[in-house]
């Protein structure tokens, strides 16, 4: 299950990739918390790309088999996680990233390579 969820947490950061997000970072945070297994991040430079990033992201997961549980904040765009499960993916727009600086918070994560 765990190379399953690795491989759809590159499929949700090459969907962003193809909107042209910015910093994308795969986190591997199994043994660090409840919530997933994997996080996403990523940043857009308006709230329009958010958007676009976002629901990139929520077409190209269910379209492969991996239904998304749940988006918030869609309509602010400021900060969009979508929630897969053992995969969220966060999209920033990049002041947020900067603020809220996720990477910090989760520095005992693993960075994955994307490839």
């Amino acid at each position: 299950m765990g190379e399953q969820m690795v491989e759809f947490a590159k499929i949700a950061a090459e969907a962003a990739a193809d909107k042209k997000a910015k910093d994308i970072v795969l986190l591997d945070i199994r043994g660090l918390s409840v919530i997933a297994d994997y996080f996403v991040l990523c940043s857009g430079n308006s709230t329009t790309q958010v958007q676009a990033i976002a629901q990139a992201v929520k077409e190209k997961m269910t379209q492969k088999g991996l239904p998304v549980r749940g988006m918030e904040g869609y309509e602010e765009a400021k900060w969009v996680l979508i929630d897969c499960g053992d995969v969220v993916v966060h999209v920033f727009r990049t002041e947020e990233r900067e603020y809220y600086n996720l990477e910090r918070v989760w520095s005992d994560a693993r960075e994955l390579s994307i490839v």
